[in-house]
């Protein structure tokens, strides 16, 4: 084997197992503080997207635990031809916040973030945040209404405003879901940002 071809091989396994090493959804998925105490680079990048586009976190945590139960690699399922055989995906949809590729390009571009992944927990917050903020705006939703800004995710500002959602049962219970995850989620963190907000030094003599 020439060195080469041994490089190449050594580049290819560390490609694959960093591939593996992608983080696994939460143990607590449904506490949000919980979360949060595992992953503080989660809390700090929740808090960064709350301050940049104005949308509370617990808006868009509970998009991202509706829209993946925060797998980092969620996708659609795939169809199926005779029952069998995996047909296409429903959609692009994939990440974190299942964000279509036309829509997070979209995002990259006006966000400014270059490189963003939606398998990146700190992109994908973002990438919702910024989306609620766009949708408070153009269609004049209350960024604290996490059901009528979850129509605007599924169905665009358009079909928000044509009210598409309203003949579709499932999308409706399904923000119903989102809007109470957003409640609980916001009486969560009442009960411990403050602890969240401590710096490592605070939390040490806290102990």
């Amino acid at each position: 084997m020439n060195l080469l071809n041994r490089q190449n091989l050594i580049v290819l396994a560390c490609l694959m197992l960093l591939a593996s090493c992608a983080s696994p959804p939460p143990r607590d998925a449904a506490n949000v503080c919980s979360i949060f105490e595992d992953r503080r680079a989660w809390y700090k990048a929740a808090s960064n997207a709350e301050r940049r586009w104005g949308v509370p976190i617990a808006v868009n945590m509970a998009f991202i635990y509706q829209e993946s139960a925060f797998e980092a690699r969620a996708k659609p399922a795939r169809s199926r031809f005779l029952w069998i055989f995996p047909g296409p995906r429903a959609s692009s949809a994939y990440g974190y916040a299942q964000a279509l590729d036309t829509t997070w390009a979209e995002y990259v571009v006006k966000s400014g973030n270059r490189g963003a992944s939606r398998a990146d927990f700190a992109d994908a917050v973002d990438f919702v945040a910024w989306y609620n903020a766009n949708s408070s705006r153009i269609s004049r939703i209350d960024r604290y209404d996490a059901r009528d800004l979850y129509y605007a995710y599924h169905e665009g500002n358009g079909g928000y405003q044509r009210g598409s959602y309203r003949s579709k049962q499932w999308l409706v219970d399904a923000a119903a879901r989102v809007q109470s995850n957003s409640t609980r989620f916001a009486s969560q963190l009442d009960g411990c940002r403050r602890e969240l907000n401590k710096n490592w030094f605070q939390r040490l003599i806290s102990l």
